[in-house]
């Protein structure tokens, strides 16, 4: 029998730290640089928080910045790949949307451009299904390898 998924936000600093290294970890393939990776999970300490579990067991996270007054940014967010494709990433993102509508106007997020790796290809359908519409690319934002796809959406 499978436990009830819950959704919470999170507060406690080495807490967060902790749900962000434990899943990131789980995802090599979107996070395998680890400056960047340490960046995230140090990152994740002073940003509001949601983390999706299943009984006591961690199974994804999803953190929020701000870009501007107007609007927040999906920072980061991250499901365990035994969870993937089973609507845990929609219902973390949601929890996120209704807590980001009373700050700001709109979302948005960074990620790899389409066409690059099979891996962000699926990330970018999942922000599209989620209601993101890409903005711009920045060619070397990050570096050539990495083009900067930016998605946005009005909340």
């Amino acid at each position: 029998m499978q436990n009830e998924l819950i959704i919470t936000q999170v507060e406690n600093s080495e807490e967060k730290e902790k749900i962000v290294s434990e899943v990131l970890s789980d995802l090599p393939e979107w996070f395998g640089l680890p400056e960047s990776t340490r960046e995230y999970i140090i990152d994740s300490r002073n940003l509001p928080l949601w983390v999706a579990k299943n009984d006591k067991e961690i199974i994804g996270f999803i953190t929020l910045s701000e870009s501007s007054g107007d609007t927040g940014e999906l920072h980061c967010m991250g499901v365990k790949k035994a969870y993937h494709r089973k609507t845990i990433g929609s219902k973390l993102y949601n929890a996120l949307e209704q807590y980001a509508k009373d700050k700001y106007k709109y979302l948005q997020v960074k990620t790899v451009d389409e066409g690059h790796y099979k891996e962000y290809d699926q990330t970018i359908a999942f922000y599209k299904n989620v209601g993101f519409s890409k903005l711009e690319v920045f060619p070397s934002l990050w570096d050539e390898w990495n083009p900067c796809l930016i998605m946005i959406k009005a909340i």
